[in-house]
């Protein structure tokens, strides 16, 4: 029987989390444990790290992103506009949140607490806001009192309303500089508008904590380009890390059919889309854009072949896993229903490696927590929660 099947029958109650931060949190000693409600493949083998396979939490409608407290309790969002508190094993219903238009790709999407949650308690979330007409991705911050969110402030959306359903993009990343990124999809309708530098989207954007714009973004100042735009000329990103060693920002970006990515995003930098593909058109398999390259505009680093639909990164540091491993990516695939491991030297993939091939389903998001183990969000209408750990 496969894991995605088993985790049918362990329908114990609901509960997920989400993860802190795509800023990957300090690997603790002393982490508070997360307990695993049943130990579903004891042993996996890979190339080079055994590993022990858990269920945390099942029952959960389509979860996107998944976030840790300090206290071991963790958080998920379900895309269809919830947002859940686990402790203990008990899941409870997060109150407080804004009115969430959940259509299509759209709904509550991400959440990570602030770096210096301890000290602040700001919680920030992605969503899709507006009504059957337009939505556009918002970006709010919240406190956690009990099940209820308190102090609610809006910090930023997108400056163009789109017709609702697609390509939100909305993963957050904290920079080790205390800012924060925060990923805005195309929208779907005119792949066009990621090349136009006044428009938010298609483009990873950069703010300060309380939402405002940094003054040296790579386009402050500059009346042609939004200032908030840290990079521009992308599809879809749903996954965005920071290396913790290197400093490096890498994302995963949904391509049209073929073309998926894997990008190391700088500022000021404009990544082609959709001026240059290398995916093709949906109806008539013609390649998308004017060519696969051009000289001046950045090529990815990596293209995902065969397709997998690219959601969630992390990076390995845990100190647990085997010396083959740290520094790799951990790729999520929806499409592919797998993960990824890239091996990554001189900013350039020189091996992959296959995890959990068709054992879970759609891989929605993956995050490394503070007990440096991973852990995996799977986006589907009875999803869940696993914890991928090394066997000793």
């Amino acid at each position: 029987m496969s894991v995605r099947a088993a985790s049918g029958v362990f329908s114990l109650v609901l509960a997920v989390l989400a993860s802190g931060c795509d800023f990957e949190p300090a690997l603790d000693a002393e982490a508070v444990e997360i307990e695993a409600r049943q130990v579903l493949e004891e042993e996996i083998g890979t190339e080079y790290q055994d590993l022990r396979l858990s269920l945390i939490a099942d029952g959960l409608e389509q979860p996107w992103s998944i976030g840790f407290l300090p206290d071991g309790s963790l958080l998920v969002t379900e895309r269809p506009g919830r947002l859940q508190l686990v402790v203990d094993g008990e899941v409870s219903e997060v109150g407080g949140l804004p009115e969430i238009h959940a259509q299509g790709q759209g709904g509550l999407l991400d959440v990570v607490p602030h770096p210096a949650y301890e000290q602040n308690g700001w919680i920030y979330l992605t969503y899709s806001k507006g009504d059957d007409d337009a939505t556009v991705p918002a970006l709010i911050r919240a406190r956690l009192d009990g099940v209820q969110l308190v102090d609610v402030e809006d910090l930023f959306e997108s400056n163009e309303h789109t017709s609702p359903g697609r390509h939100y993009g909305s993963r957050i990343l904290f920079l080790d500089d205390g800012t924060l990124l925060m990923t805005i999809g195309d929208r779907g309708a005119t792949p066009e508008r990621a090349q136009d530098p006044h428009d938010h989207s298609g483009s990873v954007v950069r703010l300060s904590d309380d939402g405002s714009v940094p003054g040296d973004n790579p386009f402050a100042g500059n009346e042609d380009y939004a200032a908030e735009i840290f990079s521009y000329g992308h599809r879809n990103i749903q996954g965005i890390v920071q290396h913790p060693e290197t400093g490096e920002i890498w994302a995963t970006e949904h391509g049209p059919r073929g073309g998926d990515e894997l990008n190391l995003i700088e500022p000021g930098v404009n990544y082609g889309w959709p001026t240059v593909s290398l995916g093709r058109e949906y109806g008539t398999q013609e390649q998308w854009g004017e060519s696969r390259r051009d000289p001046e505009l950045q090529e990815p680093t990596f293209e995902f072949l065969p397709t997998i639909s690219p959601s969630g990164l992390a990076v390995v540091t845990g100190s647990g896993f085997d010396s083959t491993w740290q520094g790799n990516l951990l790729a999520g695939g929806l499409r592919g229903e797998r993960i990824l491991r890239l091996v990554v030297e001189d900013r350039e993939v020189v091996h992959a490696e296959e995890l959990l091939g068709d054992e879970l389903g759609r891989i929605r998001d993956v995050r490394q927590g503070p007990d440096g183990n991973i852990y995996i969000a799977t986006g589907e209408s009875e999803g869940g929660v696993y914890r991928i750990e090394p066997v000793d």
